[in-house]
């Protein structure tokens, strides 16, 4: 579904991403995992297409087949590529509902659109008077990442990156989101988690763990040597400089 080949990010004059080659295969859960710094955030929005990251020449990140390096952002995620944001700012004046009828361009009914998002945020413990607030203007850091499981659950991407859905969200919370994500994932879908955490892990129950350092792929394995690299090694390292 989606294959990275020497994939080489940097920003400034700072080189994120050293010559990374690997494929994502359709209908799998991928645990990314690794040091803080060590380049996570950058694949995540070198795969959606950030501006802010220069990638090589020679880098090429193909999507269903089809070269999708030189894309903007918003129009890999037309193709099916969802990411998540890992602060997720307000957007003043903006509810989710006019959000998802933008996003849809009138190509859904609005009423039906309404309805079922209703329906998702009852699952996930949102509150009404949310809905009808512009998004993420003073939420709760739960609130915030909830709002972002919503927004996937509503465009049904191909692929759904989470850049740490489970930072700033309390327990209860995080069961919410996880047992939302297991439940509304599609059978087609690939989702690639960036996280830490081990509740999250253990519902989801990832098929395939990745680790990054120092902005290449040191190991991988099955869903399970996730749980077990965050058990007993952790990760303790610089973050990674914020790119807006």
């Amino acid at each position: 579904m989606l294959e990275l080949k020497n994939l080489t990010a940097s920003a400034g004059d700072k080189t994120i991403l050293d010559n990374i080659n690997f494929s994502f295969d359709e209908g799998l859960v991928y645990a990314l995992l690794g040091p803080n710094g060590s380049g996570k955030s950058t694949l995540a929005s070198s795969i959606m297409g950030h501006p802010n990251f220069t990638l090589s020449p020679d880098s090429c990140i193909s999507f269903e087949g089809e070269d999708i390096t030189g894309l903007s952002a918003d129009k890999r995620a037309k193709k099916g590529i969802f990411l998540s944001f890992q602060s997720p700012v307000p957007l003043p004046g903006v509810s989710i509902y006019q959000l998802m009828r933008h996003a849809f361009e009138n190509k859904v009914d609005a009423l039906t659109s309404r309805k079922k998002i209703q329906a998702f945020a009852k699952e996930l413990d949102i509150k009404d008077e949310l809905l009808t607030r512009s998004l993420n203007d003073d939420f709760s850091g739960g609130e915030k990442k909830k709002m972002e499981v919503l927004q996937m659950a509503m465009l049904e991407p191909k692929l759904a990156i989470f850049d740490e859905i489970d930072t700033g969200v309390d327990v209860d919370a995080l069961k919410t989101i996880a047992q939302f994500l297991k439940k509304h994932r599609n059978p087609g879908q690939t989702f690639i988690f960036i996280t830490h955490s081990v509740n999250l892990l253990k519902t989801i129950l990832p098929d395939t763990t990745i680790v990054l350092k120092k902005g290449a792929v040191t190991k991988q394995g099955d869903g399970a040597m996730a749980m077990e690299i965050i058990e007993t090694e952790g990760f303790e390292e610089k973050k990674e400089p914020a790119i807006r």
